[in-house]
């Protein structure tokens, strides 16, 4: 699979990556190498830093998320929105969230890939990518 010069990666794609013992983490392995191969760009959301340095910090140990933080987020490039991107976020969290398992930090990455980085392809585990319509690459 041809990769795309950058993709937007969410929080379940990151911690597959650090978590041995996750079902994805083999295919997160390949998609990480395979994106450093390409010289694909990885990019994503301070919402998902936030999410994934808690959810290393919390499953696998500090030591983890500080790596997350010092290694993986300095050649990242983070998207930066403001209010309007948060509303959106907010009417497709109360349109969605009540029948489907979607995270808010979900609906605004929902919004930023669809209207900022014009329906950037993404790296994710998480299903609701996929059931709110955005591309997710599988390696």
């Amino acid at each position: 699979m041809a990769l795309p010069p950058e993709v937007f990666c969410d929080t379940s794609f990151f911690y597959a990556c650090f978590d041995p013992q996750d079902v994805n983490h083999r295919q997160a392995q390949v998609a990480i190498a395979a994106a450093a191969s390409a010289g694909t760009g990885l990019c994503t959301t301070w919402d998902i830093i936030s999410e994934t340095a808690t959810l290393l910090r919390y499953r696998r140990n500090f030591r983890s998320a500080l790596i997350f933080l010092d290694d993986i987020k300095p050649g990242l490039r983070i998207v930066s929105y403001g209010a309007r991107v948060r509303e959106e976020a907010e009417h497709v969290f109360r349109q969605y969230g009540r029948d489907h398992r979607l995270s808010f930090c979900d609906a605004i990455s929902f919004i930023i890939v669809t209207t900022l980085l014009d329906h950037m392809p993404c790296f994710a585990f998480d299903e609701d990518f996929r059931g709110l319509g955005l591309t997710v690459l599988s390696s």
